[in-house]
């Protein structure tokens, strides 16, 4: 029974000279569109998600790479040694059959072969009636044929880490800038309680692919090579799947979850909680579980960074003669009563202009990243013009007039 090639390049849409930033991008793109928790009770998505965690698992590791390129299969038995040699034209050093020099043994079966094919121009040379094997010829056929002997050959188990899973939580404005407890609820692979993880529940029967035998036969043109079985090992026989979990060791299930985010936790950062992924197999580490914070806005309030900025309107006479004034800050109120901030006084210069801005220091939002560290707050004046309707108050603003005939657009109007 012949073996599948798996073309993982093209399982993430990659070409085979993509860099390992391109290959993690497309992972990352196709595992949002096919993850079990975007597509639940979808087992076309569940597979197709198998498929190109297989296939990035090779692809982003550099040594399981380059054995992929050269052999085009991967497998934790392979020697990278024997691999490099093997893609040069020979297995680990040695003849066809013989242990490599990575203690790897290839149990081929010449019975029955063949080699009237190979003739002429390194594939075979006639001298005296006889077909004689060129060496220089039998190592490059030798090479084509068994770089796909092993294509397609199970990894063994062995523990299996869970995979890392990503939520995007909203957190109000508030929660976001002095910290709190966040509660949601996620789906998550836990490890299956029937089987433990294992995703057998013990006894054995015959392999489906060898029928008990431990051998597969590969065909390679006219050769004919019986390999140890890839599903079962050589064995014959394969352990019972957990009917709990269908073999896979873990089961899907959701999961109420509390967690705290610290103050000054800012829009988009990420938050990671280890061991709360998806559970691994066969005593596999669990995998992390990544949240992406989303901090709502508020009416008076902007954030940018750690600062807040504000903007406050003041009256004609605050800004032209200086004064005193209430602003609001983010500071909890001294009786703790109000759910808001609380306020503060700030100096108006005299002259203040609409659009000036004053900085309130540390007074801003407490650094999550650097303990005792806090933002400003930046206060930004506009100036409030009233509506005039008696007679008297614009009497007031004439006489004001004439007694500063300033024009504040000379200045302007000189530079055109």
């Amino acid at each position: 029974m012949a073996t599948q090639t798996k073309d993982y390049y093209s399982t993430l849409g990659v070409k085979k000279t993509a860099t390992s930033d391109d290959i993690r991008k497309a992972f990352r793109k196709l595992a949002r569109k096919y993850h079990p928790d975007v597509n639940p009770n979808d087992k076309k998505a569940e597979e197709k998600f198998k498929e190109i965690s297989e296939a990035n698992d090779v692809l982003s590791d550099e040594k399981k790479r380059k054995i992929y390129d050269q052999l085009g299969f991967y497998s934790d038995n392979i020697d990278p040694a024997a691999a490099e040699a093997a893609a040069r034209g020979g297995y680990g050093g040695g003849a066809p059959g013989q242990s490599g020099r990575g203690g790897q043994e290839v149990p081929f079966d010449f019975s029955g072969f063949d080699f009237s094919g190979f003739q002429g121009d390194g594939r075979g040379r006639e001298r005296g009636g006889a077909e004689q094997a060129s060496g220089t010829g039998f190592g490059g056929s030798f090479r084509d044929i068994f770089g796909g002997m092993f294509s397609g050959g199970q990894k063994s188990r062995g523990p299996q880490p869970g995979t890392d899973l990503e939520y995007q939580v909203s957190v109000d404005f508030w929660t976001a800038v002095r910290g709190g407890s966040i509660r949601l609820e996620i789906q998550r692979q836990e490890s299956c309680p029937a089987c433990k993880g294992k995703s057998t529940t013990g006894g054995s029967i015959e392999c489906p692919e060898c029928h008990g035998t431990g051998q597969v036969t590969q065909m390679g043109g006219r050769m004919k090579f019986n390999i140890q079985c890839p599903k079962c090992g050589g064995t014959g026989k394969i352990q019972n799947e957990c009917p709990t979990c269908d073999g896979e060791g873990v089961v899907t299930r959701r999961e109420p979850l509390e967690f705290r985010i610290k103050a000054g936790t800012r829009d988009g950062q990420r938050i990671r909680l280890a061991g709360k992924g998806n559970a691994g197999t066969d005593g596999g580490a669990a995998g992390d579980l990544y949240l992406i914070v989303k901090a709502g806005t508020h009416p008076v309030f902007r954030r940018v960074g750690d600062d807040i900025h504000v903007t406050v309107p003041v009256t004609i006479a605050e800004a032209a003669l200086g004064a005193k004034i209430d602003v609001p800050t983010i500071d909890t109120h001294a009786d703790g009563a109000h759910e808001g901030g609380g306020r503060t006084q700030l100096k108006i210069p005299p002259g203040t202009q609409t659009g000036q801005k004053l900085r309130l220091r540390e007074k801003g939002v407490p650094s999550a990243s650097r303990e005792g560290a806090r933002g400003d707050e930046i206060v930004e004046v506009k100036v409030v013009v009233p509506k005039v309707q008696d007679e008297r108050s614009k009497e007031i603003l004439r006489e004001l007039a004439k007694l500063n005939p300033e024009d504040p657009r000379a200045e302007m109007l000189s530079e055109v």
